[in-house]
């Protein structure tokens, strides 16, 4: 694979720019259980974006949109359309899809090879390969590996646990205590993704995976302390490969110069990968216990997913006590206005 990195403010982000087919063959082989009949060309084309493509437009004829640069998909409607042309007619509608150059072809559903098909792919040195798996399958399968690696990635300092099924990412400057919460957490019965690196992916428009760096997955640093295995000195149910972000936790030394959020009325956001997430600055000094308070961050987020949310609840009753005040002091001025005794 070849990769771009970009370097900004809050991390590198990292960006497949392309992949070899071969690579794609070998890493899907045992869920599609691909039958190879052309290999020429696994070596040395590129996939370079995370879509497939059906070419039945191309094979009637309208090649104008044909994204030939896109893995191509034989299924039964395009096999059966190809069977039901003449001799000429097919010889002719495939002659035109390959002129363009493919990075390889892949035929589902278990359908027999048309002799033509197999002799451009040859002839051109496309791959070619057949899997018994449905197209929708196979499509389904394909463009979640893809999505994967072409995901856009950033490296971010900081540690993520799942606490109460809430990814929380917590960050602040080196050694405020990420990684003691991130203990506390796992000790309370919570589990924890990464420690130190958290690697985050953006797999669609407005998801983020997050994950540990495979060398560092499940081990934390606690200064003074040394490196620990959650996962040993816990048990598997301490941990987890990857989990979404949600909300990320930005550890502050307490400033008593800072404005700090009170009601919680305007949720602060801010953007990983260019995803909006909720982020809670939260101002830490000796003795406040930022286990629970995380805690109550996570509860907080989901009743607001649930549809309830603490700070508009009690804004609006205290308008509603304040308009009931004014009714009360408007009657009571009426009726002594009113008083002519």
């Amino acid at each position: 694979m070849e990769e771009i990195v970009y370097k900004t403010e809050s991390g590198n982000i990292r960006v497949v720019e392309k992949m070899l087919v071969s690579k794609l063959f070998e890493d899907l082989r045992e869920k599609l259980h691909f039958d190879f009949l052309v290999t020429d060309g696994l070596e040395t084309r590129y996939l370079t974006q995370r879509d497939l493509h059906r070419p039945g437009l191309a094979l009637a004829g309208f090649v104008e949109l044909f994204t030939h640069d896109k893995i191509q998909i034989l299924g039964n409607t395009e096999n059966y359309y190809l069977l039901s042309l003449s001799e000429s007619e097919l010889k002719h509608s495939l002659e035109k899809v390959f002129r363009f150059d493919m990075p390889c072809i892949i035929i589902t559903n278990g359908n027999k090879v048309i002799p033509y098909v197999l002799e451009f792919c040859k002839q051109k040195s496309i791959p070619l390969a057949i899997t018994n798996v449905s197209s929708t399958d196979a499509i389904h399968l394909i463009t979640g590996y893809l999505d994967e690696i072409f995901a856009p990635e950033i490296s971010v300092h900081g540690s993520m646990v799942d606490v109460y099924g809430i990814g929380m990412m917590f960050t602040g400057k080196s050694g405020i205590g990420k990684s003691e919460i991130a203990l506390d957490l796992v000790e309370r019965g919570h589990r924890m993704v990464a420690d130190d690196t958290v690697k985050i992916r953006r797999i669609s428009e407005n998801i983020l995976m997050a994950r540990g760096h495979n060398n560092l997955r499940h081990f934390i640093e606690i200064r003074g302390v040394g490196i620990l295995d959650i996962r040993e000195m816990f048990g598997i149910r301490a941990v987890r490969v990857q989990k979404r972000l949600e909300v990320q936790v930005d550890l502050q030394l307490w400033d008593g110069k800072e404005e700090y959020e009170r009601l919680g009325l305007d949720e602060q956001t801010g953007k990983v990968l260019d995803v909006s997430i909720p982020t809670i600055k939260l101002p830490i000094y000796p003795g406040k216990n930022i286990t629970v308070i995380a805690e109550a961050i996570a509860l907080n987020l989901l009743l607001k997913i649930y549809g309830y949310d603490a700070a508009k609840e009690f804004s609006d009753k205290l308008m509603q006590e304040i308009q009931n005040k004014n009714t009360k002091k408007k009657n009571l001025q009426n009726y002594l206005e009113k008083d002519f005794e």
